[in-house]
């Protein structure tokens, strides 16, 4: 055995040292994270904070297709290595958990003109604590048109008008 140092031996030093293979697996987790980050949408980039350089090969990137992006997806990987990539992480899974709100408020609202177009009397009390500024009248008359376009075989414009309304009066809520 070969001595490393003043008393130490060639196992003490493999003990300290990362495989290689656990290498390439850190380094593969950061470049998937760096396809993560290619799937946001640019404002959600805006609000994580990357550097510059970061940001840019990522904006680069948008335009990109196969072997192009897949080069950059490499050379984001690289960079990341340099960022602090745990912070990135982070904020990623903030950015998610605000869209998953998003989306169930979204569904809620869905669900609520469904019922209402259904003829759910409960829904509409349901609204009226809900939001208190719901002009009831408009409500029952939109509901009344979608009910009619629907029989009638038409566009639901007024189904679309109601949904409208509920996300304003969710916005105005807040």
């Amino acid at each position: 055995m070969k001595k490393f140092g003043s008393k130490a031996t060639y196992e003490d030093e493999l003990e300290e040292e990362i495989s290689k293979s656990q290498i390439k697996r850190d380094l593969l987790a950061l470049k998937d994270l760096g396809k993560e980050l290619l799937e946001l949408p640019i404002r959600d980039l805006d609000k994580l904070d990357l550097s510059e350089r970061l940001y840019e090969a990522l904006i680069k990137a948008k335009d990109m297709t196969k072997g192009a992006l897949k080069r950059q997806t490499g050379t984001i990987g690289k960079i990341i290595v340099h960022e602090d990539f745990d912070i990135i992480r982070q904020n990623l899974e903030k950015i998610r958990q605000t869209h998953n709100g998003e989306v169930k408020q979204f569904h809620q609202l869905e669900l609520w003109r469904d019922e209402l177009i259904a003829g759910d009397k409960n829904v509409m009390t349901t609204l009226r604590t809900e939001f208190s500024d719901l002009d009831m009248q408009h409500v029952r008359q939109l509901v009344r048109n979608a009910i009619k376009e629907q029989t009638e075989n038409k566009p639901a414009k007024s189904a679309r008008l109601i949904f409208k309304y509920l996300q304003q009066c969710e916005r105005d809520k807040v």
